[in-house]
């Protein structure tokens, strides 16, 4: 039996639809199964309704409950009507709620090789997402940039067949060739005149005619800002530091004074942001950087890796004297939790993760995450906190340099339901000991609220690591 008080966490989060069907399904449910799937998932509960005065949800009867499931198998699997079923068997169930037997279908955010999920046979007229305001319809813009991710060949791997060596800027392709003799000496690269190096490198490809030719990737990291811009309209690089009170320091690739790319960004933000006197502390030599140093420059590196540089918005840099905020243009290609937890690297440009790699910049790749959150805790920082956007879709990491902030007294049982839920929206995954600590219950009074949000269909079993929220 389903308790739909524990759902309440859902709602607030907008991953909850309540849907009464009288009479077979209601044609928005395929609108909500769009929305959903594009978005970061959710459920569709048949035979519910909400209350519009105090928001609860309460069953009513009805009719047929397998007849509407049989319905939505037939429907979801007719590719004319929806364009993927996204859903495994055991996402679609008949349950018991306040004496009526309820449809809940469980919708779970889609693999990048399905998106955009629509309905009718137009992904530009049938595609939704999922925001505070409930369902909308998906911009062309949006639609574009999911159909950008479906794609196994990475975005930044491209010929640009239009481009010579001439697109390169001669200062950086200089320093990028220094640094990687720094990390490699002796290297066989380092005899090869700039065309060659730049072949060999990826940054350079030889194109149809057998020509070489920039790769994208190449011209994003050491191309000359004009040379970006023809290929890149909506290109746009920026940072801006707090000095004091009413002074900024800004840094913007539309600036003519500097090359504009992403080598010289990311060298230029890194050194600035680590030499702050606060995450100086405990450094012993000028070539022997922190944990909390290595961190910034390994957050950065993935910013700029996992950027959708074709999309309308610009990557931020926001530094403050206590906070960090970065800001990249594109969600997450793989699943966010998976990507916390490590292990998992899917760059959207992996060429550039290359051709960072080579001048030791981003070395571990799909660890980095895990990594910035260990290296916060034992400083005893807040915890890093990262969320995705849609419309336009963006990734934004908040690093704090303050103090974690003390755990407030144990609460009561119904509230110690909303702490675990509290704290697994904020954490990948915990154990049961762990989650115990974390909240200051005995490890029998956490377990036994385990029990009841699991069997409510909040939060499930994580295999190897505890438990976690229930896509």
């Amino acid at each position: 039996m389903i308790d739909l008080s524990h759902l309440e966490k859902y709602r607030e989060n907008n991953r909850l639809e309540a849907k009464r069907a009288q009479g077979g399904l209601p044609h928005s449910i395929w609108e909500t199964y769009s929305a959903f799937a594009n978005s970061f998932g959710g459920l569709l509960l048949l035979g519910v309704i909400e209350d519009k005065q105090d928001k609860t949800l309460a069953s009513v009867p009805l009719p047929d409950p397998e007849g509407l499931v049989r319905q939505f198998w037939q429907i979801v699997n007719d590719p004319a009507r929806v364009s993927a079923n996204i859903l495994q068997e055991n996402d679609v169930w008949i349950d018991e709620s306040g004496g009526n037997r309820i449809v809940i279908i469980r919708v779970p955010r889609a693999h990048r090789h399905d998106r955009p999920v629509y309905i009718g046979g137009d992904p530009f007229s049938g595609s939704y997402r999922r925001n505070g305001e409930g369902d909308y319809h998906c911009t062309p813009d949006e639609v574009r940039t999911m159909m950008r991710d479906q794609a196994d060949l990475p975005q930044d791997l491209r010929v640009l067949e239009g481009l010579d060596r001439s697109a390169f800027h001669k200062g950086t392709v200089a320093r990028y060739r220094a640094r990687l003799l720094r990390q490699h000496p002796g290297h066989v690269w380092g005899e090869l005149g700039d065309e060659a190096f730049l072949h060999r490198v990826g940054a350079m490809a030889r194109g149809q005619g057998g020509r070489l030719h920039p790769t994208a990737a190449g011209l994003l990291l050491l191309g000359r800002r004009d040379a970006i811009r023809r290929s890149y309209p909506h290109y746009r690089l920026t940072y801006r530091e707090q000095i004091r009170e009413g002074m900024t320091y800004r840094l913007c690739s539309d600036n003519g004074s500097w090359s504009g790319n992403l080598f010289d960004f990311y060298f230029t933000v890194a050194d600035r942001i680590c030499r702050s006197p606060l995450l100086t502390q405990g450094q012993q030599r000028p070539d022997q950087e922190t944990p909390v140093q290595l961190a910034i420059r390994e957050a950065l590196a993935n910013a700029l890796i996992h950027a959708d540089y074709q999309d309308r918005q610009g990557l931020v840099i926001q530094k403050q004297r206590k906070r960090l905020y970065i800001t990249n243009p594109g969600c997450f290609r793989a699943d966010m939790r998976d990507a916390m937890a490590g292990g998992v690297c899917d760059p959207r440009n992996a060429g550039l993760t290359e051709l960072f790699r080579l001048v030791g910049v981003g070395r571990r790749a799909g660890s980095g995450l895990p990594q910035i959150r260990a290296v916060w805790r034992q400083q005893g920082w807040a915890e890093p906190t990262i969320q995705e956007h849609l419309g336009p879709d963006s990734t934004s990491l908040l690093l704090s340099f303050e103090p974690r902030p003390a755990l407030p007294p144990a609460p009561k049982t119904a509230d110690g339901r909303e702490a675990i839920l509290d704290y697994l929206t904020d954490h990948v995954h915990c154990t049961l000991p762990q989650l115990a600590q974390a909240l200051g219950f005995s490890q029998r009074r956490t377990a036994r609220l385990l029990e009841e949000l699991t069997a409510a269909g909040a939060v499930e079993p994580a295999p190897g690591q505890g438990y976690q929220l229930k896509a």
